[in-house]
């Protein structure tokens, strides 16, 4: 599957953002959907998953109760509805599918499709 994601740019803190990642090639099918963030000279890190179904979702402590994460199978289209944002939050963000025989969210080893990845720059 092929991952393009889309949305990301520059605002100032307290803003906020919606990133969208759209599969093609196939479809997400049942496999869990993910978004990670990296920043220069860091490791790519968790930030938020979502089950097949969107029932379970889960977040990284420091964005939780400021990111929504949510898809839409139909469209096979997956966001991350930010706000709230700090400078912390500032990184590169991509969209990844999770191997289907896998039940980890948080490692980037666990997901074999990568999107591009796009560019969260928040300003103080």
């Amino acid at each position: 599957v092929q991952l393009q994601a889309c949305g990301g740019g520059l605002v100032q803190a307290g803003g906020s953002l919606r990133l969208s990642c759209a599969a093609s090639g196939r479809t997400f099918g049942r496999a869990a959907t993910g978004w990670f963030r990296q920043t220069p000279g860091k490791e790519r890190e968790f930030v938020a998953g979502i089950s097949w179904s969107g029932g379970s979702t889960y977040y990284q402590d420091s964005v939780k109760g400021r990111f929504t994460i949510s898809r839409n199978n139909v469209k096979n289209t997956m966001y991350l509805q930010m706000n709230s944002l700090k400078p912390e939050d500032t990184a590169v963000y991509y969209c990844a599918v999770r191997k289907y025989w896998s039940s980890t969210y948080t490692e980037p080893r666990e997901y074999d499709s990568w999107g591009q990845g796009t560019q969260v720059t928040v300003s103080s």
